[in-house]
């Protein structure tokens, strides 16, 4: 491998790990702004002065802000994510069946959504200015400004109460068959659809006529390549790392928007576990949640930084 080839990953790498280090600070300071006394929250109003101040140090809540970030930044290196004040139980044990349903849901959604994306955006960069192009155009825009919770209410309204085809409730009804597995999914999942295939969409479709003004791509055109060739073969594979960049930055979108659509849903998955332990004050759950959350960001977008360099042919040769 190219040597500033390799520098330049290990250098994205670098930033990802220190990015990561000062989320972990804005996390753990967040959740200690949180209003609300935790110990006060698990032992009820009657409790006694005495026993609060029990359980405060037996939870180690005592101790200065420092030392316990330093614990749990500690235990976060060797993947301890602490246990949780509600539960009683380790907040990894909580959060991995969970993570499996949100992965599940997000997955589904990616499969959906990057191939419709991926088709719509490279045509519309193809067919420029056409009625087709304005009109996909303006579909884009108008989902793009509509707000998913928006979307997803109005899902139910239509989808579950008033026609009744789906269920209101991701996991509400039958999942004994296929088919009632896809009943289950198809609200969430099409309601992230529509805000993650507009983003794509709209990267990708500006990513494709940025390389077909490119001067090769003009000669192929003067040379007589079709064009469908012209695309295919000369610009899409100098466009691989805009557009990996875009679904990137689109499906990172979904960490954000699966927090509003498991709510909404009912969906049991991390998100939602999230928004429970914030009513409960269960601060290590929520930290936890919430770095899993950071992580799975970063490791999208390092990972969309690592393609676009490997995709480079400047840095290739």
């Amino acid at each position: 491998m190219n040597p500033q080839v390799l520098t330049l990953i290990l250098g994205r790498i670098g930033v990802a790990v220190v990015t990561l280090l000062i989320v972990s600070l804005i996390v753990f300071a967040a959740t200690e702004m949180l209003p609300g006394d935790v110990v006060q929250i698990l032992l009820g109003q009657a409790a006694t002065p005495e026993a609060v101040a029990g359980l405060r140090e037996a939870m180690n809540l005592d101790q200065p802000a420092i030392m316990r970030f330093a614990g749990w930044l500690g235990g976060l290196a060797q993947g301890d994510l602490g246990h949780s004040y509600a539960n009683r139980m380790a907040v990894a044990e909580l959060i991995g069946g969970r993570l499996a349903n949100t992965m599940k849901l997000a997955a589904l959604t990616a499969a959906f959504s990057v191939p419709v994306a991926l088709l719509l955006g490279i045509t519309t960069a193809i067919w420029r200015g056409s009625l087709f192009d304005r009109a996909v155009s303006s579909i884009v825009v108008a989902v793009i400004s509509v707000p998913e919770f928006l979307v997803a209410t109005a899902a139910v309204l239509v989808f579950a109460v008033w026609l009744g085809w789906l269920p209101a409730l991701s996991f509400g009804g039958d999942t004994s068959s296929i088919w009632a597995v896809l009943r289950a999914y198809a609200m969430p999942v099409i309601t992230l659809s529509f805000v993650v295939s507009a983003q794509m969409i709209r990267m990708t479709r500006a990513a494709v006529i940025e390389t077909l003004k490119a001067p090769y791509v003009e000669m192929a055109f003067l040379k007589g390549a079709s064009r469908s060739r012209m695309v295919l073969r000369h610009a899409l594979p100098n466009a691989i790392g805009p557009i990996v960049n875009a679904m990137a930055l689109s499906l990172s979108y979904l960490l954000g928007g699966v927090i509003i659509v498991e709510t909404i849903f009912n969906y049991p998955g991390i998100a939602k576990l999230m928004v429970d332990a914030v009513s409960t004050r269960d601060l290590p759950l929520i930290q936890g949640c919430a770095m899993i959350f950071c992580l799975g960001y970063l490791t999208l977008i390092t990972i969309a930084d690592v393609v676009a360099i490997l995709a480079n042919p400047r840095l290739r040769h």
